[in-house]
């Protein structure tokens, strides 16, 4: 048999590829003669820039210290690929896993911005703006700080960054800022929601980020502001990934906004990989019912329905299963195999491993 591994991360657990190679080596145990192909993927969020270059080997990784999402500098990186393509990803630079404890009026992305001049100095043709895992929830006002505009209050002095001084925004001074690069500047996005709104950035994902429900109102009203003097679209969908990180980007710079998981599905090759497969194994750290909404685990669903020679046929192994998948999908629940959730995230690879094996001894 030929089988493709094909998860994203387990958040806060283990990595896309700590995962495939689990999942691999279980599969190996118990059916030593099958070809196991590990493709890790990802949505956009945390991993992503682990997940393009293992699809591009020859890929060049550029360090630097950044401002982080706090008061601290922190070492991030971006990926120079072929074709003078660069890779930012948010979360290295602004994530919220760079906090001690999260800071929700005050968090920022400045650092994002620093990484998109710096790939920008250095002569990338295009960018590619990961966006995902974010600490702050300020609109891309930081990112766009970084590269040259001012927010200014209404004395025309400008506002500390973060989304709380939002409430404060009187004018946006766009003259000084970076222009982008000849190819653009795409977002990859996790999400598809939009800026504001009941489904936007500060309501359905500040509080993930500390916000209490005033700091959401606040939040809330700050973006409002934002959207009413820099334009463009804040209901386009992916506006409101990391915080409003792609509004800003998209209206500020007029960059893309791509559902990062089939973006980086085709990047990865996965399709090709599918095309003789006798079943895919994906997963995530929980599956619910956003889970098909075009994360990973539905896109490889998608591409593995539609492969040339007929459907492929998928397995889901996640940590906690809190939604049915649908009929003919095989599902595997971490938490199930551990025994708890608790010992499940303590020993990811071990379960990871286990499930591998059980799915095998099953398709055997």
């Amino acid at each position: 048999m030929r089988i493709v591994v094909a998860p994203d991360s387990f958040k806060g657990s283990i990595s896309a590829a700590g995962a495939a190679a689990a999942l691999a080596a279980g599969w190996r145990r118990a059916r030593p003669d099958d070809e196991v192909i590990e493709l890790p993927l990802a949505d956009g969020g945390e991993g992503t820039l682990a997940v393009l270059a293992a699809a591009a080997p020859g890929s060049r990784w550029h360090h630097l210290r950044v401002s982080g999402p706090g008061t601290a500098q922190v070492t991030a990186a971006w990926l120079e690929m072929e074709g003078n393509v660069a890779i930012v990803e948010l979360a290295t630079a602004a994530g919220l896993t760079l906090l001690s404890e999260p800071s929700p009026l005050a968090a920022h992305s400045y650092g994002v911005g620093e990484l998109i001049r710096s790939a920008l100095d250095a002569g990338a043709r295009r960018v590619l703006v990961a966006l995902g895992g974010s600490a702050c929830t300020d609109g891309g006002t930081g990112a766009l700080a970084a590269l040259g505009a001012r927010f200014l209050d209404a004395e025309g002095a400008q506002l500390p960054r973060g989304g709380g001084p939002l409430a404060r925004l009187a004018a946006v001074d766009m003259t000084g800022v970076v222009p982008p690069p000849d190819g653009g500047i795409s977002c990859l996005t996790d999400v598809r929601a939009p800026l504001l709104g009941l489904g936007g950035a500060a309501a359905v994902f500040g509080p993930q980020k500390g916000a209490s429900p005033a700091d959401v109102v606040a939040l809330e009203y700050g973006l409002s502001r934002l959207a009413s003097l820099l334009g463009g679209d804040p209901a386009e969908p992916g506006a409101g990934a990391a915080g409003g990180c792609g509004y800003g980007l998209a209206a500020g710079l007029g960059a893309r906004l791509l559902p990062g998981a089939s973006e980086l599905a085709v990047a990865a090759g996965l399709a090709e990989a599918l095309a003789c497969a006798d079943l895919v194994i994906t997963g995530e750290g929980q599956y619910d019912t956003t889970s098909e909404g075009g994360k990973v685990v539905g896109v490889v669903r998608e591409i593995a329905a539609g492969a040339p020679a007929a459907a492929v046929p998928v397995a889901v192994v996640a940590g906690r299963i809190a939604h049915a998948p649908p009929l003919g999908v095989q599902a595997v629940e971490l938490a199930t195999l551990a025994g708890g959730t608790q010992a499940a995230m303590a020993e990811p690879g071990r379960w990871l491993a286990e499930a591998g094996s059980l799915l095998a001894r099953a398709g055997g």
